[in-house]
């Protein structure tokens, strides 16, 4: 007696007797009472983990903001410069210089370090500006006031960077460690992932975005996002695209999207959608299905969309069984499914 009246109320407040709306949307605070203590913990506990996740506030919106072009379409704007030799590296404040006088060895500098204003002391000629000139650019220099102060005839000069510390690159999202990075010589997307511990294959999706501030007319313009493929450039497929790595870009590798499922389902976990959209049913086919015990028809989605967070009610069974395939749920990055346990 007291099973049947349990499952009238049961039918009652949530509909399972048939009847009722497929998909229904209600506020957090009050539907969440229902769970059990397990699964409130696995919620609050991966809301936790999505925290902080992510890249700055900040750089995220400039990235959402700039607009964005391909690699092809960069290259295609730069008259195609990077697409063979790349652009030598100019020296910046900070930057360590090796510099070789032949046959002077008293000239000679093993360690010369460019001041923050872009120049070096060197014997005999004092101060030398050296910020934006590549090595063959300073050797030259120094070669010509050498001879102009008549204190060498016909010198012979080596200029190398020991120490690359003026320009430098960050790397964001799925790399093994994100961070700030020096740049080093002429290098290309690639190396500076490479640094960087290579990308975090689990985390990652499927695109590059390189934050860049573009010049015009010998002024700074406005930034871009320039996006790769990152499967292509990984797999050879696209070698343009490996563009060469300028002072403060900032390389973006966005973690891949996933959904969390809970509960009730044969293999409950985390799992990534690179290159699709899903459907709730087509995710609980992902996790297995239901488990014996599942209460398909009180199966929730908690999403936030604006900043608020809600609980989306779906009568699975209703969609699967009674051709209301189009009443399933499109879901979205971070959506949280949790199949509670059947009370019967």
């Amino acid at each position: 007696m007291i099973r049947v009246i349990l499952f009238t109320l049961f039918c009652f407040f949530v509909g399972a007797c048939g009847g009722g709306e497929v998909v229904r949307v209600a506020t957090v605070h009050d539907d969440l009472s229902s769970l059990h203590d397990t699964e409130r913990a696995e919620i609050a506990r991966i809301k936790e983990a999505q925290k902080g996740k992510g890249i700055s506030s900040e750089i995220n919106h400039v990235i959402k903001k700039a607009p964005h072009i391909s690699a092809r379409e960069y290259l295609e704007r730069q008259g195609g410069l990077e697409s063979s030799d790349a652009l030598d590296y100019t020296a910046g404040g900070y930057d360590v210089l090796g510099i070789i006088v032949y046959e002077e060895p008293d000239l000679s500098r093993d360690a010369v370090r460019v001041s923050a204003d872009g120049y070096i002391t060197f014997p005999l000629i004092g101060r030398v500006k050296v910020a934006d000139k590549t090595t063959a650019e300073i050797e030259n220099m120094i070669a010509v006031r050498l001879a102009e102060g008549q204190f060498l005839v016909n010198p012979h000069v080596s200029v190398l960077v020991k120490e690359y510390l003026s320009k430098k690159v960050l790397i964001l999202g799925a790399v093994e460690r994100p961070g700030s990075y020096e740049l080093r010589a002429s290098e290309r997307v690639l190396e500076v992932i490479s640094r960087a511990g290579g990308v975090d294959f689990a985390e990652g999706g499927n695109k590059i975005t390189i934050l860049r501030t573009e010049s015009v007319g010998g002024a700074k313009g406005e930034k871009i996002g320039i996006d790769i493929h990152l499967r292509r450039l990984l797999d050879g497929e696209d070698p343009l695209s490996n563009l060469q790595v300028f002072d403060k870009d900032v390389i973006y590798i966005p973690k891949a999207d996933k959904v969390f499922m809970i509960g009730e389902v044969k293999n409950p976990g985390d799992y990534v959608i690179k290159d699709r959209d899903i459907t709730l049913v087509e995710a609980i086919g992902m996790a297995g299905g239901f488990t014996r015990i599942a209460a398909r028809n009180r199966t929730k989605i908690i999403r936030i969309e604006d900043g608020v967070e809600k609980i989306i009610h779906v009568r699975v069974d209703e969609i699967t069984g009674e051709g209301k395939k189009a009443q399933d749920i499109l879901l979205k990055p971070n959506d949280i499914i949790v199949v509670p346990e059947s009370f019967f």
